[in-house]
This record gives structure tokens, sequence and C-alpha cells, in this order.
């Protein structure tokens, strides 16, 4: 298993991290397989989808503040209800098949953390099997 930090500069935001997915499967030395992605905490998720347009990622998030509002009736003390939802609504792991010791993704795919209460600085653990 191999992890590494991701620090997020927003409150709510996608970062790419395809590469170091990628890294890290390289690093495991495993060339056929799958790779499992998680995320550690309760208010960020992980996602797979387009990494062409970034206009993808603002309607993903315009449309989840829609149906998940930041200010709405919440009993959670805290504050942060609605990235706990998000979360939970993105996922908190994503599988890839790994091939020729990459993951296999098509042509406008990127692996995405999905930051709901940053900025903050996120775990993510990759488990590859071969």
């Amino acid at each position: 298993m191999r992890n590494f930090s991701v620090p997020t500069g927003q409150r709510t935001c996608f970062v790419d991290i395809t590469s170091d997915v990628s890294r890290a499967i390289r690093e495991c030395g495993v060339s056929e397989g799958l790779a499992v992605v998680f995320v550690s905490h309760t208010t960020a998720g992980v996602t797979i989808n387009e990494n062409a347009d970034p206009s993808v990622r603002r309607d993903i998030i315009a449309h989840l503040e829609k149906a998940v509002p930041d200010r709405g009736d919440y009993d959670h003390a805290e504050g942060n209800s609605p990235a706990h939802i998000k979360a939970s609504m993105m996922g908190s792991s994503v599988t890839v098949i790994v091939a020729n010791g990459k993951p296999v993704l098509g042509t406008w795919q990127a692996i995405y953390l999905c930051e709901f209460d940053g900025p903050r600085t996120r775990n993510v653990f990759v488990e590859v099997r071969g």
C-alpha cells in the first residue's frame, strides 16, 4: 500500500490526483491487477471524471451545491454537514484496472480528490493487487 497527502486550496474543489495514483501504482511494482484509491476523510471524496474541460468539474460542484446547499436545516454542531453529505454522495473510494503498470483510464478521464471542507491537507491511500 502507498499513501500521499494532497493540499487543497479552497473550501470546495476537485484536485487531479491521477499522477500521484500512477506513481503509487508504479512504486508497488504490479503490472496487471486492480488499484483501490481511498480517501480517509468524512468530508472529502474521490471520483473519476473528465479532465479535458474544467467546466465539467465546476458543473458538478455547482449541482452538488444546489442539491446540498451550505445553508440549510442541519443539526451537526460543527457546521459542515453539507460537506459530509457531499462526500457520501461522491464516495470514499474508486477502483481502477491496472495494465502495464498504469491505471486504465479513458482518454478524457482523471482521478479527482473531491474537497468539501477545505482548505485542508488530505490523505489518499492506494492499494494495488496483482
